[in-house]
C-alpha cells in the first residue's frame, strides 16, 4: 500500500468515526502527495486573505473564486513543505528570533513592541512564528533548488551596461500588474490553443475596462495572483527580462499582448511609471584590517564567563600585555589565533553584523568591550583603516545583483509550475 493512499485511508477512517460520534465534519478538499488540505485549514486561510483584502481596499473576486485560488497556493506551499521536510532542511532559534528582530526594526519598534502589537491585532504570536520559520525554510529549499544554478556573465552585466542609458534603466521605476496562464511542459497543441485563445480573451476584457486586479485573483495562475497579479515597483534590471521590449514601448495604463514564455502567457499592465535615482557614480568602500580573540560558550564556559575572562584579558592588554600572544595562547578561533587574532583587511559584509558594526564603532588601536555573536564572544582591535574608490566594481555587483534577482524570479514561476504538474494532487471540486 501506498504512503498516499494510506493518508486517504486515514482520511475516510477518521470521517467515519467522526460520523459515529456525531461530531461535525472536517472533510478532505485535496490530497497532495502524502499530505491532506482540510476544509478548516482552507476556511482559515480564505478568511485571512479575506480580511487582508478588505484592509487593502482590493476587489474581491466571487467566493468560489477565491476559494479555488487559495486552495491552489496551500497545494503548492504544502508540496514545497514535504520537500523541504525530505530534504532535512530546519530553522535554528537563532535564525528565526534574527528574522523577528530584523521584522520588528522594520516596523520600527523593539521585539517585545511587536509582539504586542500583533497580539493586541489579534494575531498568536506562536503562529506568527511558525509563518516565519515556513518562510525561512521555503527559501532555503528555493535556494537551493534554484539559487545554486543561477550564474551571471560578465557579457550579460557588459550588455546591461550597454543599454540602461538608452532604455532609462536607471532613472525610471515601473508599477505593474501581471497575469499568467500557465501552460505544462508537456502541453499539446490543443491545450496551447486554449490557453492562447484565454489570454487573448483576458487582454480583450482588460482593454474594455475591466478591473485588473479583481480579474487577476479570479484567472492568473501567477503566485501573486492573490495580490491582484501586482509585481509592485520595479526597475528594468529587476523586471523578468521577456517583459523588457515590451515594456519599454508601453504608456501608462496600457495592456500589452500575450508574451509567451515556457511557463504560459503573460499579461502586463503598465500601471505606474516614474522617475526614480541613478545608480550611485561614486562609492567610496572603507576596508578594515583588525584581530580578535574568542571565547566560545560550552556546557563547562557561560556567557557570564565568557566576558569575565575577555575582560581580564582587555585590562591585561592595557597594561601592556601584547595582544597577538594573547590571542594565540587563549583564543578559541583556531584559524586565526595562529595568526595572533589577525583577520587580515575585511570589506563591508564579510563579517557577521554584530561584529561588524562593534568594529566599524572603534577608533584606531582602540579594544571593544566583549561583543556577542553566533561564534561566542569576542574583543576586538581595528589596527588600520583604508578608503578606496570601487565605483566601478560597485556598479558592476549592484547590475550583477539586479540581474540575479531577474533570474531567480523566473526560473522560480517554472520550478513551481514543474512541482505543480509533476506532484500527485487531487482536488474534491464538489466539496468547495
Amino acid at each position: 500500500m501506498t504512503n498516499r493512499l494510506h493518508l486517504v485511508l486515514i482520511g475516510l477512517l477518521s470521517l467515519t468515526c467522526s460520523l459515529a460520534k456525531a461530531e461535525p465534519l472536517d472533510q478532505i478538499v485535496a490530497v497532495v502527495e502524502e499530505d491532506v488540505v482540510l476544509h478548516s485549514e482552507l476556511d482559515r486561510e480564505v478568511f485571512d486573505i479575506t480580511e487582508k483584502l478588505k484592509a487593502n481596499k482590493v476587489a474581491m473576486p466571487p467566493a468560489n473564486i477565491l476559494k479555488r485560488q487559495v486552495l491552489e497556493r496551500i497545494i503548492v506551499q504544502k508540496l514545497q513543505q514535504q520537500m523541504a521536510q525530505k530534504s532535512g532542511a530546519q530553522v535554528s532559534d537563532e535564525m528565526l528570533q534574527s528574522a523577528v528582530a530584523d521584522i520588528a526594526k522594520n516596523n520600527k519598534v523593539s521585539v517585545p513592541q511587536f509582539k504586542e502589537m500583533l497580539i493586541k491585532q489579534g494575531m498568536n504570536y506562536k503562529t506568527f512564528e511558525e509563518n516565519i520559520s515556513n518562510e525561512i525554510i521555503m527559501n532555503q529549499l528555493r535556494g537551493r533548488e534554484i539559487g545554486a544554478r543561477i550564474k551571471v556573465t560578465d557579457n550579460e552585466i557588459n550588455h546591461y551596461l550597454e543599454t540602461q542609458g538608452s532604455l532609462g534603466g536607471g532613472n525610471v521605476s515601473y508599477h505593474l500588474g501581471h497575469i499568467l496562464v500557465s501552460i505544462p511542459e508537456t502541453a499539446s497543441a490543443a491545450m496551447i490553443q486554449k490557453a492562447t485563445d484565454k489570454a487573448r480573451d483576458i487582454v480583450a476584457k482588460l482593454r474594455k475596462g475591466q478591473n485588473f486586479s479583481q480579474l487577476a485573483m479570479s484567472v492568473s495562475d501567477d503566485e501573486n495572483a492573490l495580490k491582484g497579479g501586482d509585481l509592485g515597483w520595479r526597475t528594468l534590471g529587476q523586471i523578468p527580462t521577456l517583459f523588457v521590449e515590451t515594456l519599454t514601448k508601453m504608456k501608462q495604463g496600457q495592456v500589452a499582448e500575450p508574451i509567451r514564455s515556457p511557463s504560459g502567457f503573460h499579461i502586463v499592465k503598465l500601471l505606474e511609471e516614474k522617475g526614480r535615482v541613478k545608480l550611485e557614480a561614486h562609492h567610496i568602500m572603507t576596508k578594515t584590517k583588525a584581530r580578535h580573540i574568542l571565547i566560545k560558550t560550552n556546557e563547562i564556559v557561560n556567557d557570564d564567563e565568557a566576558q569575565k575572562k575577555l575582560l581580564a584579558l582587555k585590562q591585561r592588554i592595557k597594561e601592556g600585555d601584547d595582544f597577538a600572544t594573547l590571542a594565540r595562547a587563549h583564543s578559541d578561533d583556531k584559524g586565526t589565533a595562529i595568526k595572533g587574532g589577525d583577520l587580515g583587511w575585511v570589506v563591508p559584509g564579510a563579517l557577521v553584523p554584530p561584529f561588524e558594526q562593534a568594529m566599524n564603532n572603534l577608533s584606531l588601536n582602540q579594544i571593544s568591550e566583549p561583543v556577542q555573536t553566533q561564534f561566542g564572544w569576542h574583543i576586538i582591535q581595528v589596527l588600520e583603516r583604508e578608503k578606496k574608490d570601487n565605483s566601478s566594481e560597485f556598479k558592476k555587483n549592484q547590475i550583477a545583483d539586479e540581474i540575479r534577482r531577474r533570474k531567480i524570479e523566473e526560473e522560480t514561476e517554472l520550478w513551481l509550475r514543474r512541482l505543480r504538474d509533476e506532484a500527485f494532487v487531487q482536488v474534491y471540486l464538489e466539496r468547495l
